[in-house]
């Protein structure tokens, strides 16, 4: 179910923007709207869907239009043309005390530099959002403690946010937007003033509390491991345009153009893609019952050397041509006995970790999710595929691919 819908945005930042919007419709560049009429296109044409309880990351470089885009969400900004909903509402259509009493309740915002209020200890500044909701001053306190204690800052209440290191006032600007109890987090570039290990734990700390919550966040970044790692879906935006839009997965094995392509050259795809990208197709399976001569039919059909058994959903071992010829030769009725145990990866193994595994033995190896269902069977060539895609494998690679994959040659 879609939380925020973006249909057909444009911004022109100048005096007269209604004056140039078919302009900018009939796709006059930026440039060209710049020098023509002293006008800046901000955003083109924007249509998105955010689904709610999801981490929708918005990306790009300065300038691509990124922060302009997520302040239209809350009307910090006017679109020129376009509809922003969320949960089905038009927000340009609410009033001035409607859109107060939306921000206040609906949305609320992280910023890059923390904003936080100097003068305010650390749990009258977690606890502000609430005063201006009118909460009373006893639930407030208890509420701005609580969101304290869950980003880490319990005992750090009467502290001062100079008193604290840039990863503690961002903390508490984060327990100052989830006090608030709003359904959608804002988070403009919030991380990325802080180093490098400290932004890593933001992030930790980020999908810890979104395990729990469930919210809607969108999170503006100029960094592609950040979006990745954090991100349910991405989209990428250059010069106010939408470039591309899909999963972590769909950017990273399908970039739309050389743009996107640039973003990824330094990622470490091993970390992002996991086992069950790397799965052979096509892919056999018997069970447990199988007839010996059934199994070995269709093995011979498809040329493989093996074949998962699976026992329900579950794995329960492999299956080699040669033992289901035994069995054949032996009169077995099934190849129960036949089967022999198979090493697996969970799904969720990363590639990096898949090719350790890969290298390290020439065994097959399955691919499982919960309580051991059986997903697939590791294809080793694809896996090296996907994690050097651009680069000529190496020697190794190549006999580690090739050493015992399932399609005999």
């Amino acid at each position: 179910m879609s939380k925020i819908e973006v249909r057909n945005v444009y911004k022109i930042f100048g005096s007269h923007p209604s004056r140039w919007l078919d302009a900018a419709r009939s796709g006059m560049s930026k440039e060209e709207l710049l020098s023509k009429s002293g006008h800046t296109l901000g955003l083109r044409d924007i249509s998105l869907s955010i689904e709610e309880g999801s981490i929708f990351v918005i990306m790009g470089l300065s300038g691509s239009g990124k922060s302009t885009l997520i302040r239209h969400f809350n009307r910090l900004i006017e679109p020129s043309a376009g509809q922003i909903l969320v949960d089905g509402e038009d927000v340009l259509s609410l009033g001035k005390t409607a859109l107060e009493r939306f921000r206040q309740q609906k949305m609320s915002m992280v910023f890059q530099r923390f904003g936080l209020f100097p003068h305010r200890s650390v749990i009258e500044n977690a606890a502000y959002g609430l005063r201006v909701q009118g909460t009373g001053k006893r639930e407030r306190r208890e509420r701005a403690q609580h969101w304290l204690e869950q980003v880490g800052l319990a005992g750090f209440e009467n502290q001062y946010p100079h008193q604290l290191s840039g990863g503690m006032q961002q903390r508490v600007g984060l327990a100052r937007a989830l006090a608030t109890d709003a359904e959608i987090l804002l988070m403009d570039e919030a991380f990325s003033a802080l180093d490098p290990l400290i932004r890593r734990e933001m992030q930790d700390q980020l999908l810890q509390l979104q395990a729990q919550l469930d919210k809607t966040i969108v999170f503006i970044t100029h960094d592609l491991d950040e979006a990745l790692r954090l991100g349910n879906r991405i989209a990428i935006l250059k010069d106010g345009e939408l470039i591309q839009e899909g999963t972590p997965e769909d950017i990273l094995l399908s970039p739309a153009n050389d743009y996107v392509q640039a973003f990824l050259q330094d990622v470490n795809r091993g970390k992002v893609l996991n086992a069950t990208h790397a799965c052979a197709e096509p892919s056999l399976t018997l069970t447990m019952r199988t007839r010996p001569a059934h199994a070995v039919e269709r093995m011979a059909a498809l040329n493989f050397k093996y074949a998962a058994v699976l026992d329900g959903k579950r794995l329960s071992g492999i299956l080699t041509r040669e033992a289901g010829e035994r069995a054949m030769r032996d009169g077995a009725r099934d190849v129960a006995r036949y089967v022999e145990d198979m090493a697996s990866v969970p799904a969720t193994a990363g590639l990096d970790e898949v090719l350790g595994r890969m290298l390290r033995s020439t065994e097959p190896l399955a691919v499982t999710g919960e309580n051991e269902e059986f997903l697939g069977l590791l294809s080793r060539s694809k896996v090296v595929e996907l994690v050097t895609p651009a680069l000529e494998q190496s020697d190794e690679e190549h006999d580690a691919a090739g050493a015992v994959e399932n399609h005999a040659a």
